[in-house]
């Protein structure tokens, strides 16, 4: 797989190897010992081990830039560092930010503050009044193509310099000009009138004299601010009360993290308590807020009441806050502005995406360029050629404005129409319903892909948990095995229900649980299946973050359910942040127990029999992605039994649970089978040790420096030899024809890189049954590495690898890209697939920006949460899944589908298309202004080298609108193969990842086509003609435009009727325009026969031997695809 990468393997009589492939022993103890890693050395980065590990990462572009100084950059770099440091320095003065603090916010007084903070507008504005014209100019002008036509235009201002009428250099840029401010201003009313609404949007205001109206933009740091239900929240607040008697309300964040889920929000108790809505000015209270940050899922501050005695003082957290941008979903809130306008969280999360230019665009930039330098050429040979006699520099100049036509304004014009079209019939395919074109500058790219990087879950998989598997230790329960689980709960609950009718307890005890006996015989007496499976039961239904929502038939309405509401299955719904838990939830309630009622304090389960057991929610210990798991403390009403429940993943729980010598097995083979593993275990508390716990746990969510550390720390103090229930399985199902998708783009030579954030083996299993890898290859799982040299032994042990899906961890690979970008991204490259798990949304971004340097080649990232927007952002081409986890990732994007499996067809057939007709129809574009250069050039030198312009006006306007537009422009309408030829033969697109429709040898074959035939037609048209010189225009020029007309057919591969009605309707406007160009042809000769035989004659010698090469060359070495189309 990589021979020819130099990584030396490892010496035979190197001391390290027993340690490296010893079970028992670490791989590598004495850290970054350079004697011994000298013994084995990756050649690559030999030079890295002499420098200090600080340096590592500046190693390569360091030797980069010493090699790039010298004298050519001096000349050419050193100016431009030397602007651009001055221009930072001025952007820096003028655009001082102010450094963001904490802070004090009194409730109700925003005089109060210690300093100003921001206005709470929203401007999405890119411009104003003032700015908007140099703005878009600026933006037009600072490409090279704009830039040469304005200075172009510009010289004819100049009477020395003036070459023909004015509007036939302006009237085309200023079309250009106009349709892209006309674009713009739009664009820019749109989203000024966006902001004014939501501006202008009105919130109930809470003074000491009541309620008035205030428009969001007037909301201030302390203002206390009413936000009814379906409202949206104007600033970032911290929850102070609300009409929901559980004292906490649901949001939805979808506009904020691009997630579905409600989040449940909680007010501050002390509040909440009062016992009216004025008495919030009644009190003396602040909030202490840590300075606005960009994470969106944490917060630190404290709440305190300086008029009470003692002074109370609770802590605050990302529960008590509510984001600006997501909306009250259930109740009425009010909170105290804490963060305004720029300082939001949703504010400071809105980047700008970079403007991405597609490779085609670049391609013909490089081209342009070339012309523009063969422009200067050709005009410094006609200069040479007068002599230099007389003001020689004025006639260079005045050549160099005769030959501009070589660069065609209607290059841009045509490229961007064709764009829109592409992206209007991707929109229209019926195959791939709800394709949404965001980015219209960029179809292109879809053609040009090598590396495509997916997520998993939502993107490959369904995002549809089904509980699968319930593992005890000694015995399993598959999908076909419920019902026995269900007739032990029956049976364990029934016999529960009898020993309570027997004693003649009263109702609300009816939850007494064979697991509460069974507590302090456990250690001695091993308990029967059927308690076990009740305990692990009762800890799935009872440890989790789920809220029933019950929908009320009446009038619509979504709310939490109150106790005394009638717990029917019909309108019941769950909400959760995890669709996991959902699915786990929705098990236990269809193996009898059933979740009916939650709200910040207490849940409910129901029984089989249709007892209700009431449990009071003593703590709660969110799931984090640092943690990997979470916990409840529940005690049980009936009995006052405290427990402490805990899930999560093996990797976590492991060394938390009691000894066992299943565990590992288990999680293995599940993870194996393609399951989302979860381990559940429990812990009874005593009074005493609880009491003892919630003191130590209070104190430390109050502190203020390292709070995450501290509460981390106290809670790690419970997780202690916790007894061990079970592990779950659960299984997120493929989306539809992914398979077949996958091996598509795989035929199709596009390499597939999967990132996700999921653990090894659950990665690895979906790597398989998706067919990422075939089942012919191997796996090569990179083993876990935390330093140097680990990393080096481990990437010696990966290069004796061929044709293997490598699989590797984010740890490991960031230890890999410190100390071994160059070399990892090489071997990396080699391989047919790659996973990376346990990837973070940086990390995601960080892997397509390395392939995008180290390759060069064209990326494509596709996923559906809000994770994946900074990896989609990054790559060339971003695809954006609309999925469970929400449209963020859809947004975000550059092209929006609702499946997986539509990739195939929007890569194999509209990425093939639009890059095919883009390549022709810019060639095209330029071989019609070469073509009227080379006669301009002939002309001129038959003349006696005079810069005298050959065609004037009108007819310079026409030959690039009106006469060639339409047949020109209607090649975006061809196609060199049928789109299930395309689907069916995907080994086709390994042709355009070469870039062989557009190239150099492409463009000189152009080149070389548009002098022969400009030299014909104009040496054609001075042979021929008789007395006057306005014939020998006459016949060129019309010779011109069939030769044009001719050359689109040429070009056509497969014909469409709106391209003969382009044909046709140009002819018949040039025909037409013939009698009233009067200043430019003689009627009275344009109708004889030697005018038509001659034109004919010039036409069939420009046209004919093109035709007659183009049927050889398809004969006898036709391309791949037209053997397919035959």
């Amino acid at each position: 797989m990589a021979d020819g990468i130099p990584l030396n393997p490892m010496r035979k009589n190197s001391k390290r190897l027993p340690y490296y492939y010893s079970a028992g022993l670490p791989r590598f103890s004495v850290e970054d010992d350079s004697s011994i890693l000298d013994e084995m050395p990756l050649m690559m980065s030999e030079e890295a081990f002499e420098n200090e590990e600080s340096d590592y990462q500046t190693l390569p572009r360091a030797r980069l830039a010493q090699r790039r100084r010298g004298l050519g950059w001096l000349l050419l770099g050193a100016w431009k560092l030397l602007c651009g440091s001055c221009c930072d320095c001025l952007l820096r003065l003028c655009r001082r930010r102010k450094e963001l603090k904490a802070r004090t916010v009194w409730l109700g007084c925003p005089e109060k503050c210690e300093e100003k903070y921001s206005k709470n507008i929203i401007k999405n504005q890119k411009y104003n009044i003032l700015t908007f014209v140099p703005g878009v100019l600026y933006q037009q002008f600072k490409f090279f193509l704009n830039l040469y036509f304005l200075v172009v235009a510009c010289s004819q201002f100049v009477p020395s310099l003036k070459i023909g009428y004015l509007y036939t250099y302006w009237a085309p840029l200023g079309f250009v000009l106009a349709v892209t401010m006309v674009r713009e201003a739009v664009d820019e009313v749109r989203r000024c009138r966006r902001d004014t609404d939501m501006n202008s949007q009105l919130y109930s205001k809470l003074t000491v004299r009541g309620k008035i109206q205030v428009k969001s933009s007037d909301i201030q740091v302390g203002d206390l601010i009413i936000v009814e239900k379906n409202q949206r929240i104007p600033a970032d607040m911290v929850f102070l009360r609300t009409s929901e008697k559980t004292g906490a309300c649901f949001i939805r964040t979808d506009q904020l993290d691009g997630e579905t889920d409600w989040k449940l929000k909680v007010a501050v108790g002390c509040t909440q308590r009062l016992p009216a809505v004025g008495d919030l000015f009644s009190i003396k209270a602040f909030v202490f807020a840590q300075k606005p940050q960009l994470d969106i899922h944490s917060f630190e501050g404290n709440f305190t009441r300086e008029d009470s005695d003692p002074q109370i003082q609770e802590s605050l957290s990302i529960e008590n806050t509510l984001w600006a941008s997501t909306v009250v979903a259930s109740g009425t809130v009010i909170g105290v502005v804490i963060y305004t306008g720029k300082e939001t969280r949703s504010v400071l999360n809105t980047s700008s995406a970079k403007n991405k230019v597609g490779l085609l665009d670049l391609e013909l930039n490089r081209l342009t360029k070339a012309l523009f330098l063969a422009q200067v050429v050709l005009s410094i040979v006609m200069v040479a050629l007068q002599g230099f006699v007389g003001p020689w520099f004025r006639n260079l100049f005045r050549f160099v404005v005769l030959f501009s036509y070589i660069i065609p304004i209607s290059l841009r014009v045509n490229l961007d129409m064709g764009k829109s079209a592409y992206g209007w019939m991707i929109m229209k395919d019926e195959s791939i319903p709800g394709t949404v074109v965001r980015t219209s500058t960029i179809p292109e790219e879809l053609g040009r892909l090598v590396y495509l990087l997916t997520d998993k879950t939502g993107t490959l998989t369904q995002n549809e948990m089904v509980f699968k598997r319930l593992h005890l230790g000694t015995v399993s329960y598959g999908a076909d095995t419920m019902d026995e689980i269900q007739s032990h709960i029956v049976r364990s609950y029934g016999q529960v229900s009898a020993q309570v009718t027997h004693q003649a307890s009263s109702s609300t005890t009816g939850g007494t649980t064979p697991s509460g006996k069974s507590q302090t015989a456990g250690p001695r007496v091993r308990k029967s299946v059927s308690s076990r499976i009740h305990e692990a039961v009762k800890a799935i239904a009872l440890c989790h973050n789920v809220t029933p929502v019950y929908e009320s038939h009446g009038n619509g309405e979504t709310e939490s359910a109150e106790a005394d509401q009638d717990f029917t299955d019909d309108n019941r719904t769950y909400q959760a942040s995890s669709p996991d838990e959902v699915a786990l939830v929705r098990w236990t309630e269809s193996v009898g127990l059933t979740l009916v009622n939650r709200d910040l304090t207490s849940l409910q389960l129901k029984t089989p029999s249709g007892q209700i057991l009431s449990f009071h929610i003593l703590q709660i210990f969110p799931f984090t992605s640092e943690s990997k798991r979470m916990g409840i403390i529940v005690r049980e009403e009936s009995t006052g039994e405290i427990t402490f429940y805990m899930k999560g993943a093996d990797v976590a729980m492991a060394s938390i649970v009691q000894y066992n010598d299943w565990l590992e097995e288990e999680c293995g083979n599940m993870a194996r089978e393609g399951l989302r593993t979860l381990v559940v275990a429990k812990k009874s508390l005593s009074e005493e040790q609880y009491q003892d716990f919630e003191s130590r746990y209070s104190q430390a969510k109050l502190s203020l420096h390292d709070r995450a550390l501290k509460v981390a720390a106290v809670v790690e103090s419970l997780e202690r030899e916790m007894e061990l229930l079970c592990l779950t399985g659960v299984e997120d199902q493929l989306q539809a024809d992914v398979r077949p998708t996958l091996e598509l783009l795989r035929n199709a030579g596009i390499k597939i890189w999967m990132l996700t954030g999921d653990k090894l083996e659950t990665a690895t299993c979906i790597a398989k049954s998706s067919h990422l890898v075939s089942r012919s290859q191997d796996i090569h799982v990179f083993r876990s590495v935390s330093n140097r040299g680990e990393a080096h032994l481990e990437l010696n042990a990966f290069r004796r690898k061929h044709d293997c899906a490598l699989v590797i961890s984010g740890d490991s690979l960031e230890v890999c890209l410190r100390y071994y970008e160059h070399e990892f991204v090489e071997l990396a490259c080699q391989c047919p697939a790659v996973v990376c798990c346990r990837c973070s949304p940086t990390q995601k971004a960080q892997i397509v920006t390395l392939l995008q340097q180290h390759t060069a080649n064209r990326t494509c990232a596709i996923g559906d949460g809000g994770n994946d927007v900074s990896m989609i952002q990054a790559a060339d081409c971003g695809i954006g899944i609309e999925g469970k986890e929400g449209k963020q990732a859809s947004l975000a994007a550059d092209f929006s589908i609702t499946q997986f499996r539509h990739v195939g067809r929007l890569l194999m057939v509209h990425g093939r298309n639009s890059y095919k007709r883009s390549a022709a129809l810019g060639q095209f574009v330029m071989h019609r202004g070469m073509i009227i250069s080379t006669m301009q050039a002939v002309f001129s030198s038959v003349f006696y080298f005079a810069s005298v312009p050959l065609y004037q006006g009108f007819l310079m306007v026409g030959y690039a609108t009106i006469f060639t537009m339409f047949p020109v422009f209607s090649l975006v309408l061809d196609q060199d193969v049928k789109p299930e030829m395309a689907l069916l033969y995907p080994e086709l697109y390994k042709d355009l990842t070469k870039g062989r429709s557009l190239s150099f040898k492409t463009f000189l074959i152009w080149v070389l086509i548009s002098i022969y035939q400009g030299g014909i037609l104009m040496y054609g048209a001075l042979l021929l003609f008789e007395s006057e010189f306005v014939h020998v225009v006459a016949i060129s020029f019309t010779a011109l435009i069939l030769t044009e007309l001719l050359m689109v057919a040429l070009t056509v591969r497969t014909w469409h009727w709106l391209m003969v009605v382009a044909e046709l309707f140009s002819l018949a406007c040039y025909l037409a325009s013939l009698a009233f160009l009067s200043e430019y042809f003689d009627r009275s000769y344009i109708t004889t026969w030697p005018f038509l035989w001659k034109v004919s004659a010039i036409t069939l010698v420009s046209c004919l031997p093109l035709y007659i090469i183009k049927y050889l060359k398809r004969k006898f070495s036709p391309p791949s695809y037209s053997k397919l189309s035959s």
